[in-house]
């Protein structure tokens, strides 16, 4: 991933962000999970600057969205405490994974702040194509 494409993402998460009236801290990192780009807004509790890193890595380390990653390691899940592993993970939404047009993957973004529904929000409107 380039850095103007990560800081394209950024602007448009912002955007929808402000569109909802909520402040978030947002992390992109690139397919190794390292960081390519991060804001926090004005005003986001400073916790969520962790939290939206975790989700973004989360999201990148098991090709997975974070919201479906819950899905496996909550405690009925097939794999209950995955999350601890790697340094930390974080299994629930807010963490979505950016391929490519060709379908390889470039990275994730991983947005925090908000309700886990707004910050799935926020990080699938930096995924869609402007228009």
């Amino acid at each position: 991933m380039q850095l103007s494409h990560a800081m394209s993402l950024l602007d448009a998460a912002r955007s929808k962000a402000e569109h909802l009236g909520v402040r978030v801290s947002i992390s992109i990192v690139d397919a190794a999970a390292w960081p390519m780009a991060f804001i926090r807004m004005d005003g986001c509790p400073l916790g969520a600057i962790e939290v939206s890193h975790k989700k973004a890595r989360t999201a990148v380390l098991f090709q997975m969205d974070s919201a479906d990653f819950a899905t496996i390691a909550h405690p009925d899940g097939a794999a209950y405490s995955l999350e601890n592993t790697n340094g930390g993970l974080t299994s629930f939404g807010g963490g979505v994974v950016l391929m490519g047009p060709d379908g390889t993957m470039l990275g994730a973004i991983g947005v925090s702040g908000a309700s886990t529904e707004d910050d799935i929000a926020i990080a699938r409107a930096a995924t869609r194509p402007a228009g």
